[in-house]
């Protein structure tokens, strides 16, 4: 443990993270496991970033904010899996306080803006199905623009909150980190100071950037249901849906395991449970997205086959 000096007090500098295993059977096997993860997923993500970009069919707004969900996935991934994989390959396992910090803070960026964009992505198939006369004017280039760039500017405000609030507490016994990557509620059990105050920031983060949009998202989505229902033709009622099955599979997936995750605070029990939430938010949900777009999605289908065939 390496500890700075400040009066009587020793303050950490850096943390040890357990990983998934301390198995050396296990290591190599999780080493490549994980590496294949994470190329399926930046592969499979920036396939279907460059169908959209060289589809005209799919320069629409709802596959605009595709495109950036697939950047937002491969950010999130990139910020866990390689240190991962690190702790698989070598035995040093620390990480710096600063390096600890700047993993928090990019995560909670790039799965806050994920967060929004999701609600976007809802708000732009209500528009679509429930108001398509005026879609092509309320869904402009430059509005598109203007929902993506608010997406990312909460986003930044939520994960600069939880930052600044965390680089205010002291961290001078215990430095061990029982999972693979720096988050709030493992962190807050190692401080010696009080948490309160960021556990509070947590539950009004939790409502600001969780429960509104989730809500923002269920409306959205009873008025386009509602929508639908009305339509006469089978085959019409069947279209209309199958645009929105893959955006509320990704959104199920996405607000279940967050959820679970941040709602458990103060329970030193579940740190197994942490890291298997954790493998299912960083890893494994990124890399389902393309998967579930692509196959649930004709348009996106067609334009990966043309792609490839064309290559």
């Amino acid at each position: 443990m390496k500890l700075e000096a400040s009066g009587n007090v020793s303050f950490v500098t850096q943390f040890v993270l357990l990983g998934l295993t301390d198995s050396p059977a296990l290591q190599p096997i999780l080493f490549v496991i994980f590496l294949l993860a994470y190329a399926a997923t930046v592969g499979g993500n920036f396939s279907i970033l460059a169908a959209i970009l060289t589809e005209p069919k799919l320069h629409t707004p709802m596959y605009f904010f595709l495109g950036n969900l697939s950047l937002l996935d491969v950010g999130c991934i990139s910020v866990t899996v390689p240190a991962l994989l690190k702790q698989l390959l070598c035995k040093d396992r620390s990480i710096f306080y600063r390096a600890c910090l700047s993993q928090l803070f990019f995560f909670h960026l790039l799965a806050g803006a994920d967060c929004f964009l999701l609600t976007v992505m809802a708000y732009d198939r209500y528009l679509a199905i429930c108001q398509p006369l005026t879609y092509s004017t309320r869904m402009s280039w430059a509005i598109q623009k203007a929902l993506v760039g608010m997406s990312g500017a909460c986003a930044l405000a939520n994960a600069l909150a939880h930052t600044v609030a965390l680089s205010t507490l002291k961290f001078c016994g215990r430095n061990v980190i029982n999972h693979f990557y720096c988050d709030l509620p493992q962190l807050f059990l190692l401080s010696c100071s009080s948490t309160q105050l960021n556990e509070q920031l947590l539950f009004i983060a939790a409502a600001f950037m969780a429960v509104t949009p989730l809500v923002l998202i269920v409306v959205s989505y009873a008025h386009v249901v509602a929508a639908v229902l009305r339509i006469r033709s089978a085959e019409g009622r069947k279209k209309a849906f199958s645009t929105c099955g893959s955006h509320l599979t990704v959104v199920s997936i996405f607000y279940g395991t967050g959820v679970f995750n941040y709602m458990r605070l103060g329970s030193v029990d579940t740190s197994d449970k942490d890291k298997g939430i954790g493998i299912f938010n960083t890893v494994i949900s990124p890399m389902l997205n393309p998967l579930i777009y692509s196959l649930r999605n004709p348009d996106v289908k067609g334009a990966l086959q043309s792609m490839f065939a064309r290559r």
